[in-house]
């Protein structure tokens, strides 16, 4: 049977189907009150991870899920990451990990979410301007003085997470990944190995599941739909593997967060792996 838990960095247990919050709108209105409802919801229907970002509204994101949650539930954990800045007022979003901006990012985060210390911070990108030690440094020295307990990161090949792990611990990789986009199979592979945590970010192919036929049959088999069949894949591909799906809508959350109540069949699971093609997405 598959789990429903994973324990991060070896002490922090999360339900392995999460929450991505960058889809939730921030601005005043009844979008904004729906997304609130909709963050609630998922906590209320025992979501225990959720992800988000300085780059989603430039921390309006993070402010939106303090807003909804705090004071936070015992056992939930809000992720969140830091590296990709503006250029300027109204400018261009860049990788930046100069130690200056990752450090201000992460105190602005401790602000936003109204928290003493981000359980989970991931490196949004590395930056190629900026030595890796120097960022992965910043963060092992905010780690040392408590304002971040483990530290992760986001769209790595296997050769930067190699070289990440000789300057830090890393708990988490956040890569994008899903059924017909298989690109980082070999960043899920050394995850696997080492009992990293895989979140793959945009967990379903949005738009095309339902349109693969080998999809189709296996959500007809199980009276499912294709995004649910896509989730259930996630889960059952392997134990370190924490689909974040995102949504603004309650009864698309809802859909989601049911696929963990899904058991693939090996012959359904070799139907998903070999039959769906692979598409390599875009960044």
């Amino acid at each position: 049977m598959t789990s429903t838990m994973f324990r991060i960095g070896g002490d922090l247990d999360v339900r392995r189907l999460g929450f991505g919050a960058m889809h939730l709108p921030t601005e005043p209105g009844p979008d904004r009150e729906n997304a609130l409802a909709v963050a609630r919801r998922a906590v209320e229907l025992g979501v225990t991870l959720i992800d988000t970002a300085h780059l989603y509204g430039e921390g309006a994101n993070e402010e939106l899920l303090a807003e909804a949650l705090h004071p936070y539930p015992e056992g939930l954990l809000i992720t969140t990451k830091v590296g990709v800045a503006r250029t300027g007022p109204g400018g261009e979003w860049k990788y930046d990990g100069r130690p200056g901006i990752l450090r201000a990012q992460v105190e602005q985060a401790l602000r936003r979410l109204r928290v003493e210390r981000i359980e989970l911070l991931q490196l949004h990108r590395i930056d190629p301007d900026t030595p890796l030690a120097d960022q992965l440094g910043t963060l092992r020295e905010l780690q040392t003085e408590g304002l971040v307990g483990r530290i992760g990161l986001s769209e790595v090949t296997v050769a930067e997470l190699a070289e990440a792990r000789q300057i830090v611990d890393v708990v988490s990789v956040q890569n994008r990944y899903n059924l017909l986009d298989r690109e980082h199979e070999p960043v899920l592979a050394a995850c696997a190995a080492a009992g990293i945590a895989f979140l793959p970010w945009r967990p379903v192919a949005w738009g095309k599941a339902g349109a693969q036929a080998e999809i189709a049959a296996v959500a007809a088999d199980l009276g499912a739909t294709p995004t649910q069949v896509a989730l259930a894949w996630l889960l059952d591909r392997a134990p370190v593997v924490l689909p974040i799906p995102g949504t603004a809508r309650i009864e698309h959350l809802e859909e989601n967060l049911a696929a963990a109540d899904l058991a693939l069949t090996p012959a359904q699971r070799d139907r998903l792996a070999e039959g769906a093609e692979a598409e390599p997405g875009s960044d």
